[in-house]
């Protein structure tokens, strides 16, 4: 499905520094499912990377051949953002919304991996400089094309600041044959921070995943 009326904001450069490597991470569970951007010194760019090992560890993208086999699927890291003039709109592949980081929304997704071959798997960059104007921040992942196999994918979302730790939240709860995951929702509590929480909701579909999180968007499909 797309939004049938995206932010038209050009997508940009990411801009920032590499982030920095920590010899230390942050895994949210269900017992500890939030953590504070902030006491994990996050600033500057927050880079969330998406990727997979599918039984033995392998090198490859995300979700590149979840079956062992030839036929692999295409699955697109996406989000749903609400700024704080009440602008929302959705950040995907699809409908080509790829967004901004240096303009509303100040969220870009790097490229779109639709065989599954870059290494790196899917990217996708905030822009925390401007987290006042962020009030909340969707981050999720669906599979466009393929069958349904995010209990087969040993998926793990990675969400890395300019500085401090990188915070992991492991795709681990039972998806049966849903398509889409809601992964992680950054809220800005009003204090020049945001909260990160652990979702892991799996759902059929955009609209079932706007009507869970009150997002109140308009869906039409949409096609790459």
């Amino acid at each position: 499905m797309a939004f049938d009326n995206p932010n038209p904001g050009a997508a940009s450069g990411p801009g920032g520094a590499t982030p920095g490597v920590s010899l230390s991470k942050v895994t949210l569970t269900k017992s500890a499912p939030s953590v504070s951007l902030s006491k994990q010194g996050g600033g500057g760019r927050l880079h969330v990377n998406l990727n997979w090992q599918a039984g033995a560890p392998q090198k490859g993208g995300f979700l590149k051949r979840v079956l062992g086999g030839t036929g692999g699927i295409d699955l697109d890291l996406a989000a749903l953002y609400e700024l704080s003039d009440g602008q929302k709109g959705v950040i995907q592949a699809l409908g080509d919304t790829f967004g901004a980081f240096d303009a509303p929304p100040f969220v870009l997704l790097d490229a779109d991996d639709r065989t599954g071959s870059a290494v790196g798997g899917e990217n996708l960059y905030v822009n925390l400089a401007r987290a006042g104007q962020i009030r909340r921040l969707l981050i999720f992942a669906f599979i466009y094309e393929g069958v349904a196999s995010f209990d087969q994918a040993n998926a793990v979302a990675t969400l890395t600041p300019a500085q401090g730790a990188p915070i992991e939240v492991h795709l681990d709860e039972q998806a049966g044959g849903s398509r889409m995951c809601a992964i992680a929702l950054l809220t800005n509590n009003g204090a020049g921070d945001f909260t990160v929480s652990r979702e892991v909701k799996y759902v059929g579909g955009h609209r079932q995943l706007d009507a869970l999180y009150n997002w109140g968007l308009n869906w039409t499909p949409g096609r790459k």
